[in-house]
């Protein structure tokens, strides 16, 4: 069997030291520098010839990430390995997967096309911001689901009268989806925006009186828009709130909104490294999640299983 060889970017380096330790095998030796303008500078240190490539990297900003992806996808091309997949927990610039308004970029295409272009035989991911940028790609992907991590441990919570939410109407299916493990309802925040990160209006549609309400979504960025749900579905009576967000992008004044929120816990995933710890959010690791997913891969057996 072709030999497996795994290798981090720089920007996600503690989590592929985590996916390494739960494949059981050590991560590659790899250099990726910088020339005194900036300029990035990636080798492997090791042979890779004829080996099965996982390179793991999230595109979470900078922008820099992208490019440092680009690159390794290359040199491992050029070094003859056979075959090259991309793992990428986070992938980023998926918001922008639509023209929404006139002259502006499809950037999650882009994306798709640059991975492509760079060589790519694979994608391998977890939670896009929406299902169908799978269509972007030419090369297959492997979607994996947050909630093979999350719904244990909601489940451990022992939590009664459950109830999720979705912030939006858009990740009613997300919120649906959660529900079915629990045989339980779903309400839906319907969100007007002004413009990206601010919000015009919401109202709730549905019954949240004296239920726990779990919220999920596929990311947290500013907090503005869970925390706004849960303070309205707090007022609508809920005895309790808490999120579950697969991607913790956490900017802005993210931290401080969630503080000054009803919400008693924020669950996200370390796809995205964090900068501050809080004692509202709790980080689940995907390590195991997608330590299983690459050996399933290498073995030619089948992902969905992994899923609950």
């Amino acid at each position: 069997m072709t030999l497996v060889k795994i290798f981090p970017g720089k920007g996600t380096q503690g989590l592929a030291e985590k996916i390494a330790h739960a494949y059981d095998y050590p991560l590659g030796a790899i250099t990726s520098q910088k020339f005194s303008d900036g300029e990035i500078h990636v080798s492997y240190n090791e042979s890779i010839r004829g080996c099965e490539v996982f390179l793991i990297q999230s595109t979470a900003p900078p922008a820099e990430n992208i490019l440092e992806l680009l690159l390794m996808i290359d040199a491992a091309r050029r070094a003859s390995a056979k075959y090259v997949t991309v793992v990428v927990p986070y992938f980023g610039y998926a918001r922008q997967d639509r023209k929404d308004k006139a002259r502006v970029s499809i950037a999650a295409k882009l994306i798709a096309n640059l991975l492509s272009a760079a060589g790519a035989d694979r994608l391998m991911t977890m939670d896009l911001h929406a299902g169908q940028i799978q269509g972007f790609f030419d090369i297959p992907v492997d979607h994996l689901d947050a909630s093979a991590i999350f719904v244990p441990y909601l489940k451990s919570k022992n939590l009664k009268n459950l109830v999720f939410a979705s912030p939006d109407v858009g990740g009613s299916a997300r919120a649906r989806s959660y529900a079915k493990f629990f045989n339980a309802d779903i309400v839906i925040c319907d969100k007007q925006r002004k413009r990206a990160n601010e919000i015009a209006s919401m109202q709730v549609i549905g019954d949240v009186e004296g239920k726990n309400v779990v919220l999920v979504d596929d990311m947290i960025d500013t907090a503005g828009t869970i925390s706004k749900a849960a303070d309205l579905i707090k007022e609508k009576g809920a005895a309790s709130v808490r999120a579950f967000c697969a991607h913790g992008i956490l900017s802005g004044k993210a931290y401080e909104t969630i503080e000054s929120s009803v919400l008693e816990e924020v669950v996200i995933t370390d796809s995205i490294p964090q900068k501050h710890q809080h004692e509202k959010i709790k980080v689940l690791s995907v390590d195991e999640l997608f330590a299983k997913a690459i050996r399933r891969v290498h073995s030619h057996e089948s992902i969905s299983e992994l899923f609950i």
